[in-house]
């Protein structure tokens, strides 16, 4: 990390801390020792609130580990005079995702945000993807997401259950990938839409005990995505007066306030978020509709599919068509 992009997100720290959109709230978030995680905890961090930095220091595919990202962040958030302490487990494991909400109520007596962030790739065509590599993907990205939300989900509930009624907040990680497909990344792209659904699933089912859940579909700089937006690496950024769009900084600001009491009644939502521009996702709604009123020939339906396409607009673009 450059001096300059230091500084821009300690001023970015320093804006949120004003305002205190946090204040009081404990927050978890996974993956959150490098990139979009990082950015997120010390946003989080900067807007008042305390947080428990998950991280379990693997590298882009997947393999290897270490500690230290997490402490890292951690040292860099009490730096900056916020509170923090750092958790190693596996979250795809139902004893790490366990610990990981014990980690929040031993170290701050409480939990109020969930951030599920934690993930890498295992790119490859399907017909060249190994059943390992699609278990792996599933198992850190749809898994991963599931336990934490589980296990931070019966807490609340049993704490709305016992009369102290959370205003609890999910903010689960799916991608474009996950929206519209994206060619080389059949595992990805089917875990991220695997993860708008159960996002889908855990508003309806929760939003009585309190707990609201959304998703993020963000395009940012990391490691995940270099390859992406290598040109706009290269290109100036981070400096004062520069806009860098590519920045995970730039995601974080919908990620805080979605985990933050202000966002009362906001839940089963998707949002992009990439650079100064944030989307509001509509998933599938019936469009043109045929009703013969008896069972269809083959000949018959593939003639109503015919004129109903020609009724509908295009399908998006999937990610690296041509």
């Amino acid at each position: 990390m450059t001096q300059d992009s230091t500084a821009h997100t300690a001023d970015a720290a320093g804006t949120a801390a004003s305002a205190g959109i946090c204040a009081g709230r404990v927050a978890v978030v996974t993956g959150a020792g490098r990139g979009l995680g990082r950015a997120h905890a010390l946003a989080f961090a900067a807007a008042g609130a305390k947080v428990v930095v998950n991280d379990l220091g693997v590298g882009l595919d997947g393999t290897g580990g270490a500690s230290g990202p997490a402490r890292h962040v951690v040292d860099e958030i009490l730096a900056l005079g916020g509170e923090a302490v750092p958790h190693g487990g596996d979250i795809a494991g139902a004893e790490g995702a366990a610990s990981l909400v014990a980690t929040a109520l031993d170290a701050f007596g409480r939990l109020d945000t969930l951030v599920s962030n934690a993930g890498f790739l295992r790119d490859r065509m399907l017909v060249n993807l190994d059943e390992d590599d699609w278990d792996a993907v599933m198992r850190v990205h749809l898994k991963g997401h599931f336990l934490t939300l589980k296990h931070a989900a019966a807490h609340w509930r049993a704490e709305a259950k016992a009369g102290r009624r959370p205003q609890a907040r999910v903010i689960n990680t799916t991608s474009g990938a996950g929206l519209l497909g994206s060619v080389g990344q059949g595992n990805y792209s089917a875990a991220k839409a695997g993860i708008v659904g159960m996002t889908l699933v855990a508003a309806a089912e929760m939003g009585r005990y309190g707990v609201q859940v959304n998703a993020i579909a963000p395009a940012a700089r990391t490691r995940m995505t270099e390859q992406t937006f290598a040109e706009t690496m290269a290109a100036p950024g981070g400096a004062a007066g520069v806009f860098d769009a590519m920045a995970p900084d730039n995601v974080s600001p919908l990620v805080v306030w979605l985990g933050s009491a202000a966002c009362a009644g906001v839940t089963g939502r998707v949002f992009e978020a990439e650079a100064g521009r944030i989307t509001v996702m509509e998933g599938w709604r019936p469009g043109p509709t045929a009703d013969k009123g008896a069972r269809w020939t083959p000949a018959e339906a593939g003639e109503a599919a015919i004129r109903l396409l020609a009724e509908s607009p295009p399908p998006q673009p999937v990610y690296g068509a041509r």
